[in-house]
């Protein structure tokens, strides 16, 4: 049956499936570390510094009790005096934070630090505040939170290149007619123009090379069978097609893997092989 010329190879699903899933992986990363360096880390040490005053509180007040004499005015006039601490470079807490930062009123309640149930406070604070009860474990310094930049940047970058490259790609094609084979970089080479054609990759990557040199000029095309047209049975393997297509229009070296038996009383025994690569003239 002769060939519906001409066989055109466009991008196929598994290209477009796994570049979307690697740009949309890059985009998630590179939206997490932005979260982090923007926002992210300084809220996390503004939690960590407001749950360490919880304990601090907690402390101090079962310092003065022990002491005795203390009341609930004494209590509440201390606490009133008291304000959050945090660290001197305040490059590292949330913007816009009002600085001092009084301790939270919950601490003043001199009845309610009776039991010293600091915990139960903290979770009941932490919750009106809409913040998580769960500190992390350490804060994080100016340079944490310039790594989580640098890492978006970095993942922004790969995000671009990334829609660059599956841009390009969708805008190209693999098609072979009766004078030749356009290659998906827009080269048009003449079937009398390829030298050689390189095979020994087609089977296991579905990657071909021909060298060619003419009226069309002089260099290499690569042919990308799972990249443009495919291998798919119910699509009626485009990529196959085309190859065979060349191939039966073909006139150069042609190179290609194939299995050489031999044997001998000092070589290998019978049936054994090895894989080497052979020209086809």
């Amino acid at each position: 049956m002769k060939e519906a010329l001409p066989i055109i190879c466009k991008p196929t699903r598994w290209f477009v499936s796994r570049v979307l899933l690697m740009l949309l992986m890059l985009l998630v990363f590179a939206v997490l570390f932005y979260i982090d360096g923007s926002t992210g880390y300084r809220k996390k040490n503004l939690i960590y510094f407001l749950h360490r005053n919880f304990q601090t509180a907690n402390e101090q007040f079962a310092a003065m009790k022990a002491k005795g004499g203390m009341t609930p005015d004494l209590w509440r006039e201390y606490a009133a005096k008291q304000s959050v601490r945090f660290p001197d470079d305040l490059s590292t807490l949330p913007e816009g934070l009002k600085l001092p930062m009084p301790w939270p009123a919950v601490l003043h309640d001199y009845d309610r630090m009776l039991p010293m149930q600091w915990n139960k406070l903290w979770l009941e604070y932490s919750g009106q505040q809409g913040m998580s009860s769960n500190p992390p474990e350490q804060p994080y310094d100016a340079g944490k939170i310039h790594e989580q930049w640098v890492v978006f940047w970095i993942c922004a970058g790969l995000s671009g290149f990334a829609l660059f490259i599956f841009l390009r790609t969708m805008r190209r094609k693999i098609e072979v007619d009766a004078d030749g084979l356009l290659s998906a970089q827009g080269v048009k080479v003449p079937f009398g123009d390829m030298k050689s054609l390189d095979l020994r990759k087609w089977e296991t990557k579905g990657l071909a090379f021909i060298d060619y040199e003419g009226a069309s000029g002089k260099g290499k095309v690569r042919i990308d069978g799972l990249t443009y047209g495919g291998f798919k049975l119910d699509e009626d393997e485009p990529a196959e097609r085309l190859m065979k297509f060349v191939r039966s229009k073909f006139s150069g070296e042609v190179i290609e893997y194939a299995t050489l038996s031999t044997s001998s009383d000092d070589g290998p025994a019978d049936g054994a092989g090895s894989d080497q690569g052979q020209v086809n003239p």
